[in-house]
C-alpha cells in the first residue's frame, strides 16, 4: 500500500457513528493520516468501546460517548465535551443515521418523526455546536455530512428516509453559504449502495435477506461491488483536509449509477 500523506496531523474530530460502518471508516482513514484525537459517536457502547480500543492501541486519543441523536441537547452537549477533552474540534463528520422503511401511505407521525429527528435535527444541533465553537476560533474548520444519492429521490419504501437525506442536503449548503466568510468549509457525500454492517442488518430485517445476499447484490452492479466504507473515507478525509482548498456547498454523488440517466 502506497504512504498515505500525513495530512490530518492537528486534525481533532467529532465522528457520529464512528463505532462502525461508514463512521469507522473515515475515523481510521484519518488515524492514518495523522490524526491522532478522535471523539467517536455511537448506540453500542460495547462497539465504542472495541473501536476505542483499537485507536488507542495505534497511539490515538481515543474517546467514545453513547448519543441517540434524537437527543438535541445531547448533540449540543457532545461538542462541548469534546472541546473539554481536547482543547478544540476542528472536523465534524455526520455519518451516524435512521434508514428505516417507510412510504408516503403507511408511514406513521411517529416513524417521520424519528427519522427527521435523527437524520435532520441531530445534524443540525452538530453543526450548531461546531460552528459555534470555531467562531470562537477565529473560523476555520470542516463539516463533512454523509447523505444518500437516495436525496434525489430514493425508493418507494424510502419516503420519509430520502426526505431527510433531501432536507440534509440543502442544510448543508444553507450552512456552507452562511459561513463561508468565516472559512468554516461544509460539504456532503451521498453514496449509493453500499456494503456496511448497517445495510446487512437492514436487509434481513427489512428484505428478508439470508447469508449470500451481498454477493448476489454485487453481481448485478456495473462495478460488480457495492460501494465499500474504506473506498468513500478516502474521499471524506480529502474533503476535511486543507487540499479541498476553497470547496464548500458541494454534494458529491458517490455512486455507480448516474442520477437522471436512462436505459438506453
Amino acid at each position: 500500500m502506497n504512504q498515505l500523506p500525513k495530512r490530518h496531523t492537528d486534525t481533532v474530530a467529532v465522528i457520529t457513528g464512528g463505532a462502525q460502518g461508514v463512521g469507522r471508516a473515515i475515523a481510521t482513514r484519518l488515524a492514518d493520516e495523522g490524526c491522532t484525537k478522535l471523539l467517536l459517536t455511537g448506540r453500542s457502547v460495547e462497539k465504542g468501546a472495541a473501536a476505542v480500543a483499537d485507536f488507542k492501541a495505534r497511539g490515538v486519543m481515543a474517546h467514545f460517548v453513547s448519543l441517540d441523536l434524537q437527543d438535541a441537547q445531547g448533540c449540543l452537549n457532545l461538542i462541548d465535551h469534546a472541546v473539554a477533552t481536547f482543547g478544540t474540534v476542528t472536523c465534524l463528520v455526520n455519518a451516524a443515521g435512521c434508514a428505516a422503511r417507510g412510504s408516503i401511505t403507511d408511514t406513521t407521525p411517529e416513524a417521520f418523526d424519528e427519522m427527521f429527528a435523527t437524520n435532520v435535527r441531530g445534524p443540525f444541533f452538530l453543526m450548531q455546536g461546531f460552528v459555534k465553537h470555531r467562531l470562537t476560533q477565529d473560523g476555520s474548520g470542516s463539516i463533512v455530512n454523509i447523505l444518500s444519492n437516495c436525496a434525489h429521490c430514493g425508493q418507494s419504501y424510502l419516503a420519509p428516509y430520502s426526505s431527510s437525506k433531501g432536507a440534509l442536503a440543502t442544510l448543508t449548503k444553507n450552512v456552507a453559504n452562511a459561513h463561508r466568510f468565516d472559512r468554516i468549509h461544509c460539504n456532503a457525500i451521498l453514496p449509493g449502495w453500499m456494503d456496511t454492517p448497517g445495510e446487512d442488518g437492514t436487509q434481513r430485517k427489512y428484505h428478508g435477506a439470508s447469508d449470500g445476499w451481498l454477493e448476489q447484490a454485487e453481481a448485478t452492479q456495473p462495478m460488480r461491488q457495492l460501494a465499500k466504507p474504506d473506498q468513500l473515507a478516502g474521499l471524506a478525509a480529502y474533503l476535511l483536509s486543507e487540499e479541498a482548498g476553497i470547496m464548500t456547498g458541494a454534494l458529491i454523488d458517490y455512486d455507480q449509477n448516474v442520477p437522471g440517466s436512462y436505459p438506453e
